[in-house]
């Protein structure tokens, strides 16, 4: 089975058991800071990852790490996911469940890279021209970058689209045209 279908079930199935116990917002602090703590930590994700530490370790530093800061519920869950020998998917099914956490509460996640700070203005032009547009869930939350080498304009990411409106993207395509321009190659003969 792959990872993705791994993730996805197991995530599908924190979800659920967090809405039947009416837990959901503090199940998903849990998993975010999980989430976190894998990202940030390289240890700590080649930890989960390897099948060389045996379970009842794995179990041991868990509990030590998150029995005081996390819901029972994510605890159990966790502990479960080790002793069935599942604990290398956890950072997927992490961010599985933050996906499927923000498609039952209708946020849609904007990335913006542009070559310079973003204004809030700016921010809020590209959310109702998504709204508008009907693109884009009734919540919309901004992950922004920084990227000197768009030169100018910017690029927007959200669920399977991207709008690339920086210049370097419009250099590229200018060099594409006048490399396939016949009119100038037979000139140059």
């Amino acid at each position: 089975m792959s990872v993705a279908r791994i993730a996805s079930r197991y995530a599908k199935t924190l979800v659920d058991l967090s809405i039947q116990a009416d837990k959901l917002e503090r199940i998903l602090e849990d998993v975010e800071s999980f989430n976190l703590m894998t990202d940030e930590s390289k240890d700590f994700y080649n930890f989960l990852k390897t099948p060389i530490i045996h379970k009842d370790k794995k179990q041991k530093i868990i509990k030590n790490l998150f029995e005081k800061k996390y819901d029972d519920l994510t605890m159990q869950f966790l502990l479960l996911l080790i002793a069935k020998h599942r604990e290398m998917y956890l950072p997927e099914i992490a961010d599985e469940f933050i996906l499927q956490y923000k498609a039952l509460k209708h946020i849609t996640t904007v990335r913006v890279t542009s070559a310079v700070e973003m204004t809030e203005a700016t921010l809020k032009k590209i959310e109702a021209t998504l709204k508008k547009g009907e693109l884009a869930d009734e919540t919309i939350e901004f992950e922004t970058k920084i990227d000197p080498s768009l030169i100018g304009g910017l690029i927007i990411e959200f669920k399977d689209r991207v709008y690339d409106a920086s210049i370097s993207h419009r250099l590229d395509n200018y060099k594409k045209d006048f490399g396939e321009n016949l009119y100038v190659s037979l000139v140059s003969r």
